[in-house]
């Protein structure tokens, strides 16, 4: 099996192009993949990923689930305003009066499962499509990449 780009790997070879844009491209690729398959549930992917972390979450105080999804607490707000209009999350009181607490309801609960069974379907044609086993090695680069990033960004904080 041949490649157009072969993946050129060692310690003497450069990137070529622009990270930025060629992660934006894979990005936009694989959204279209998993926005088409979870539409059928009614959810974008966005919300699906959003009502997955207040299940594994909830109640959950909304700047904690923001921090987890990293997330502006703005961001956050405004993707919540349609999942409450539907009925499937709730805002309820939190521990004090100044306090808020996120948890899904049982409509949000299945529409979930819904979605679920949808994007699973998308993760299995991804994987299909690209090889389990690249997939892998994909999920491990970019996990060691957001964590060399992470712990660059706590250096220039304590400077």
């Amino acid at each position: 099996m041949s490649t157009k780009h072969p993946a050129a790997t060692g310690p003497d070879v450069a990137p070529r192009g622009c990270t930025n844009l060629k992660l934006r491209q894979i990005t936009r690729r694989v959204s279209r993949q998993y926005d088409a398959a979870v539409s059928a549930s009614g959810l974008k992917t966005t919300q699906y990923s959003l009502l997955s972390h207040i299940v594994s979450m909830g109640p959950v105080r909304p700047s904690d689930l923001a921090a987890t999804m990293n997330l502006d607490n703005s961001t956050l707000t405004r993707n919540l305003q349609p999942l409450v209009a539907q009925g499937w999350v709730e805002m309820g009181a939190g521990v004090d009066a100044r306090s808020r607490l996120v948890s899904v309801t049982e409509a949000g609960r299945a529409k979930r499962a819904e979605a679920q069974r949808l994007w699973k379907h998308a993760q299995m044609a991804l994987n299909q499509q690209l090889g389990t086993a690249r997939v892998a090695r994909l999920h491990a680069l970019l996990d060691e990449c957001m964590a060399l990033m992470d712990s660059s960004d706590e250096g220039e904080s304590d400077e």
